[in-house]
């Protein structure tokens, strides 16, 4: 019995659900991420469409953890059209998932002097989940404003709410300039992670090389283990580039494993 599930961005594998679920069953996954649909932003698919991928998952017994939003991940003064906000929200219910991901806008020079601004921005948008019963998850990523576990902190020092959660990337953290495990996870309350995306690299100078999980240098044993010790009960999710998914599927299942119960 694996002591975490485990899944991934159905993209990792095909950009059409119905050739990607079955490789995820195949390997050993559970949960499933939608970030596209019939090769469009999950946002810009139908209904019709959200349907059919969700018909597709259910023959394939893969769980709709997180919807993977580009929700704030535009510049910060082009206003986040309030369509895609809801539209967010409706996808998610109509899969039954309770995480919707989103982003901080694009990085701006000097961060600290737009961070009120973009607290009071994620703190509407968490009012907004919790009158639908939804988790915001606020990932970090290095071309935004919060890309750090640093950062990510001091967000959620600013927003008690419990709707405001974390999507904890540390292959983002690394390529920001942080050290992602020990020191970037032990600033975080763990129990505001509510999801984690697993893919690894090494740098050449300031550029990310992509590696199969557990072959670049985030210490990904580490991690999960760490994760383990601190009762961390959700979902961790490929979201890799370029390697092959299936290497990097295999070694997270193992990694996972080694924590059987």
């Amino acid at each position: 019995m694996q002591r975490f599930p485990i899944g991934a961005v159905t993209d990792v594998f095909s950009p059409d659900i119905a050739a990607a679920a079955p490789v995820m069953r195949e390997l050993g996954l559970r949960g499933a991420e939608l970030r596209t649909i019939a090769g469009r932003n999950v946002l810009e698919a139908s209904d019709e469409e959200v349907d059919s991928a969700l018909a597709v998952l259910a023959r394939n017994h893969l769980e709709v953890v997180s919807i993977a939003s580009p929700l704030l991940k535009c510049k910060l003064d082009e206003e986040q059209p309030a369509h895609l906000v809801e539209r967010a929200f409706e996808v998610a219910e109509r899969a039954g998932a309770k995480i919707v991901r989103v982003f901080s806008y694009k990085r701006v020079a000097e961060p600290e002097k737009v961070f009120e601004r973009i607290v009071d921005l994620l703190q509407d948008l968490a009012d907004k989940a919790g009158r639908r019963g939804l988790i915001v998850g606020l990932e970090n990523d290095r071309s935004c404003n919060i890309s750090t576990a640093q950062e990510v902190a001091c967000v959620l020092a600013a927003i008690d709410h419990s709707n405001l959660q974390v999507v904890w990337d540390p292959a983002n953290a690394y390529i920001s300039g942080e050290k992602p495990f020990p020191t970037g996870y032990r600033l975080l309350d763990v129990t505001r992670i509510a999801h984690v995306h697993a893919k690894d690299c090494t740098l050449e100078g300031h550029k990310a090389v992509w590696e199969p999980l557990g072959d670049g240098d985030i210490d990904w044993q580490g991690q999960i283990d760490a994760l383990a010790e601190d009762d961390y009960r959700g979902f961790i999710h490929l979201e890799t580039y370029g390697p092959d998914g299936r290497v990097s599927a295999a070694n997270l299942k193992r990694m996972v494993e080694s924590l059987a119960l």
